[in-house]
């Protein structure tokens, strides 16, 4: 309850999104065999092959050696217990609705969306919790309601355990 009031107050003291859409990027569709049939656009560096370019590594987070075995690459992101990573700022309009991505990991990983307000303060709000199972899976898709009040955002991941993250998204377009 403390959460969603946190987030309404957020939300009542936020900028309305811009007006001007967020610059054409290639689309894939790479949750097909888990039947999410929409298109995605990868996070800047979301694949982590350029060593997390724009990325803010803390607490011993690392982009490694090794990549899901689901998409082309050769490199992810190592989260041990305590670290966490946030993207390179993304993107965001009304049409980017949800978050998506691969893990793989033990414990808990955190996912936030960190935006600014209309009063220009940071505001960090949850978008979901995985439970690790130690083998590599398509996350969840994960809403972003920062996408109704803010142009850019950045998503943090924390581990609560050991994690590895790869192959950052964003659908562009809404699921309905």
């Amino acid at each position: 309850m403390k959460t969603l009031l946190l987030a309404l107050a957020a939300l009542a003291f936020t900028a309305p999104a811009a007006s001007a859409a967020c610059p054409a990027q290639p689309l894939s569709k790479p949750f097909t065999p888990w039947l999410d049939y929409a298109d995605y656009q990868a996070a800047p560096d979301g694949g982590l092959e350029a060593g997390g370019a724009g990325w803010t590594l803390a607490g011993g987070a690392a982009v490694v050696d090794g990549n899901d075995p689901f998409l082309a690459g050769s490199r992810s992101l190592a989260l041990p217990d305590g670290a966490s990573a946030a993207t390179a700022p993304v993107c965001l309009t009304i049409a980017h609705p949800t978050l998506r991505f691969f893990a793989r990991g033990t414990g808990r990983l955190t996912v936030t969306v960190a935006f600014r307000t209309l009063l220009g303060l940071t505001v960090e709000l949850p978008v979901g919790v995985l439970s690790g199972s130690g083998a590599w899976a398509p996350s969840p898709i994960l809403p972003v309601l920062a996408n109704l009040v803010s142009d850019q955002a950045r998503f943090r991941f924390t581990a609560a355990g050991d994690w590895r993250v790869d192959d950052v998204f964003v659908d562009p377009y809404s699921k309905g």
